[in-house]
């Protein structure tokens, strides 16, 4: 009898966030060697022919992981950590670290990820690295540098450094800023609307379509990311495998998916700095040998690592070990 694995997302597909997305892949990646479900919770009416089940977020997903637990041990049981996971709620919440425990299999989404981990738990943890789809990079105008910032607005985007980074620039009518995301925060909500009406070289689009939100990356000339807390940005990826370089604050989940070497890192929080980098690129945008052109390659580069089909293998595998251990 085909084996079936439950997938339980705290965010399912009305949340438009990177934790539906991974969920919905990974269900793509295991068609055809098991029957897999998504869910929001567990158990539930369907959960007595699930042989497996992967809880995305350890806090969040920490009901579901209990109950799996008490019911069939750790056997089976199978944890991926979020940014807020690695960097936040390991540290001081209670379930969080249960589920820490509790998992066979934990996984992290780059390359630093389990150096964030309790030293008792890094031997059951694997890196498995996110995929998209790759499309080719784009000719762009040298008439301006427009960059773009893709997250939610909330805390753990930290977009007041992107508000911080349009006032420095205003008057700069050759660096322009699109804002992408929905309003999770209000406070954040109203200091996007008063930096639209007063910078110039600042618009807010809200929140966007995942198609349209990957054609503006593509077409842009930088991705800016400035987070406090990512476990493995979905938008990073999209950029590196567009071909668009990313300007990112220097934290070890946005070092783990673009390298130690990288060119583009600015100190978190640091607006400052992150203009400066954005006034370099500018400035550098008809030279072969400049930073924008650096970053360019090194984006190319990197981006080859989030292939769909490395991705597909490494699911199929965490799968084949939790259903081994059955």
């Amino acid at each position: 009898m085909t084996a079936q694995v439950v997938i339980v997302t705290p965010a399912m597909r009305d949340a438009n966030n990177g934790n539906w997305r991974t969920a919905e892949r990974w269900a793509g990646f295991l068609a055809g060697t098991c029957r897999v479900r998504l869910a929001a919770a567990w158990p539930d009416a369907r959960s007595s022919g699930d042989d497996a089940l992967i809880a995305l977020h350890a806090r969040r997903s920490a009901a579901a992981i209990g109950a799996w637990h008490a019911a069939r041990g750790s056997a089976g049981l199978g944890l991926v950590l979020t940014g807020t996971d690695l960097y936040r709620d390991i540290r001081t919440d209670a379930d969080a670290q249960r589920s820490l425990a509790l998992a066979q299999e934990i996984v992290v989404l780059q390359d630093l990820g389990t150096k964030a981990l309790p030293q008792a738990h890094r031997a059951k943890a694997r890196v498995i690295f996110q995929s998209t789809s790759s499309r080719p990079p784009l000719a762009k105008t040298g008439q301006h540098l427009r960059a773009v910032m893709v997250g939610h607005l909330r805390t753990e985007k930290s977009p007041e450094t992107l508000f911080a980074a349009a006032r420095l620039l205003v008057g700069r009518t050759d660096i322009l800023i699109d804002h992408i995301g929905g309003v999770l925060d209000p406070a954040f909500g109203l200091q996007a609307m008063e930096t639209q009406a007063q910078c110039p070289n600042y618009r807010w689009l809200g929140e966007l379509a995942h198609t349209e939100t990957r054609d503006r990356i593509q077409r842009a000339h930088l991705l800016v990311h400035c987070s406090r807390i990512e476990g493995g940005a979905h938008v990073v990826m999209e950029a590196l495998t567009s071909g668009t370089p990313v300007l990112a604050s220097r934290i070890d989940g946005n070092v783990g998916m673009l390298g130690g070497d990288y060119a583009g890192y600015f100190d978190w929080n640091d607006a400052a700095a992150l203009t400066e980098l954005l006034i370099a690129c500018r400035a550098s945008q008809s030279s072969p040998a400049g930073l924008l052109e650096t970053l360019r390659r090194q984006a190319l580069t990197r981006g080859a690592l989030f292939s769909p089909e490395a991705e597909r293998r490494a699911v199929r595998g965490l799968v084949s070990d939790l259903l081994d251990s059955q």
